[in-house]
């Protein structure tokens, strides 16, 4: 079992509500911190007709949180400023990182899909668009998409009066969770969905397709209530 005291949390330099409520989980666990802050690059906003997580950008700034718990903060102005210092390190932001950066390091990261069967962008969308299950994977990074070793997978419960928002919402809440266990699900893996038939990784959800997901949710709810 990987043994691990020196864990590094590697995010933005800029308000990140995951980075927020995952700290709030974590925080008082026995192990000695250290915030690794990438630049943060705004983009322009892409029109979605449904947007299936919070705005990220509506919390506390990672370098306030960091003052407050006594965490060294390190401003990086690249991943390759990620040193080798911890024996464990937690993504919960800062987008794919390099194969530079990686290298040499047990990075662990949270993927809103159930890898190998929906990787990539809008996981959340394409479970639902192409009826597959809907689960959150805690993974090890490696230099390929969404494919590192699998640590654990938890399925999110899909209830017979779920609206495509309330389900989108406990969606999220199971991933902010999982990333907080992170440390309980190293200990004891567990994956329901081991035999689960891969498929290559998505872009983002096109509109087109995206006007179709209210109609094909319906189905959805049918197919994995409890």
């Amino acid at each position: 079992m990987l043994k691990f005291s020196k864990i590094g949390i590697i995010t933005y330099h800029y308000p990140h509500l995951k980075t927020e409520q995952v700290l709030q989980r974590i925080i008082n666990k026995p192990y000695e911190w250290k915030m690794y802050a990438l630049p943060f690059i705004e983009r322009t906003k892409r029109e979605v007709l449904f947007p299936h997580r919070p705005e990220q950008t509506d919390a506390v700034a990672p370098q306030v949180l960091a003052e407050a718990h006594g965490i060294p903060y390190i401003v990086c102005s690249s991943d390759k400023d990620i040193d080798n210092s911890c024996d464990l390190y937690i993504l919960l932001g800062g987008g794919i990182l390099s194969r530079e950066c990686v290298r040499g390091k047990r990075i662990i990261n949270c993927h809103p899909g159930i890898i190998p069967a929906v990787r990539g962008l809008d996981a959340f969308k394409w479970a639902i668009y192409e009826m597959k299950p809907l689960g959150i994977t805690l993974h090890f990074i490696d230099e390929e998409v969404d494919s590192g070793e699998t640590i654990a997978v938890v399925p999110t419960n899909v209830y017979k009066t779920d609206s495509i928002s309330t389900l989108a919402r406990r969606h999220y809440e199971n991933e902010i969770d999982v990333l907080a266990r992170f440390d309980e699900f190293l200990s004891n893996p567990v994956n329901p969905y081991k035999d689960i038939p891969p498929d290559e990784p998505k872009k983002r959800m096109p509109l087109e397709k995206e006007k179709q997901l209210i109609e094909k949710f319906y189905e959805y709810v049918e197919r994995y209530a409890k």
